[in-house]
């Protein structure tokens, strides 16, 4: 019997068609530097013979083995964009989900290009922890880490939850990675000193996970007029941009217009008065409590906007009434 009609046939059980998936995908996956091009294409083709959700899910996971062994990627990656839809389909426990999450990001980590692609994944791989999975938040702990490393890395990327996640707050009192939540921390909600002064005391340890200080300084200060625009008044004077960012005179406006290019903020630069005039600026945590403000914000249009609304009703009336009452007259 082909192995078309073997799957299109209907198993005595679930049970049966998921060890069918299963016997059939681990076949195909052996020896994966043979063809893989061709096994992973063949594993597709089972994936969409299969009508059992989870059936799929194994065979695809299959296929990611492969990919990576096989080091052709570059045909599943395609893929990644549409995880969100495969996993409702898939209906997957958390473990499961963690074991893709984790599958796609090791795919990811060897792409230099997908470093933002990865990040998004790790993600949604430390959500899947919460504050009662305790025990099993353990294993979080060296993703947890890496993903902190990869948002301090990244030159365009200045805005993150991850201290809100309970996979990443256990770090804070970890023996081995208190320091890096501690960097998280200071990217997030502090400004450039803070990080300075981590430095003299951490140098050793940012070197060893592949941190460049410059590179740090430079986000640093872009992180740091942004907290500027968020805490100060809408005017921030070329005198605290100076000291705030630790630059000289000559550099206060190179760094606003990055901080500009980088969609961080919007503004107007006054070069009489010496002022920055903020108009709009990127929160850099986007927690329940930026939740709360922007709810607060939608309610407080909606209200004005049916204000207008009633005020125009209103005023429709009276005219009508007005033009009628002229109409009367003039006959």
């Amino acid at each position: 019997m082909c192995v078309r009609s073997r799957i299109r046939e209907k198993p005595e059980s679930v049970d049966e068609s998921l060890e069918i998936a299963k016997l059939l995908s681990e076949k195909i996956a052996q020896q994966p530097n043979e063809k893989p091009a061709l096994r992973l294409k063949i594993l597709l083709n089972l994936y969409n013979m299969l009508e059992n959700s989870y059936g799929r899910f194994l065979v695809y996971m299959k296929a990611l083995e492969v990919a990576a062994n096989g080091k052709v990627t570059e045909h599943i990656t395609p893929s990644f964009k549409k995880i969100d839809t495969l996993l409702k389909e898939w209906n997957l426990g958390l473990q499961d989900q963690r074991k893709l999450y984790l599958a796609i990001s090791n795919i990811l980590k060897e792409q230099k290009s997908s470093a933002n692609e990865n990040f998004k994944i790790l993600t949604k791989y430390l959500a899947t922890f919460s504050g009662e999975d305790a025990d099993g938040m353990d294993e979080a702990k060296e993703q947890a880490a890496y993903t902190i490393i990869e948002f301090v890395k990244a030159s365009d990327m200045f805005q993150c939850d991850l201290l809100e996640m309970p996979a990443i707050a256990q770090l804070e009192k970890d023996a081995k990675y208190a320091s890096i939540y501690q960097l998280l921390k200071i990217f997030v909600t502090q400004r450039l000193n803070a990080y300075l002064e981590f430095y003299t005391t951490n140098s050793a340890l940012l070197e060893s996970y592949g941190l460049v200080h410059e590179d740090c300084i430079a986000k640093m200060r872009l992180m740091s007029l942004v907290d500027l625009a968020s805490n100060e008044s809408a005017q921030i004077p070329y005198s605290v941009l100076k000291d705030t960012l630790q630059i000289e005179d000559d550099e206060v406006e190179s760094w606003v217009v990055q901080a500009i290019t980088a969609k961080l903020i919007n503004c107007k630069i006054d070069q009489m008065n010496q002022v920055v005039t903020v108009s709009r600026y990127t929160n850099r945590v986007f927690g329940p409590s930026q939740w709360l403000a922007l709810r607060t914000k939608l309610t407080t249009w909606r209200g004005n906007i049916a204000n207008v609304i009633t005020t125009v009703q209103a005023n429709k009336v009276t005219e009508e009434g007005t033009q009628s009452m002229q109409g009367l007259m003039i006959r």
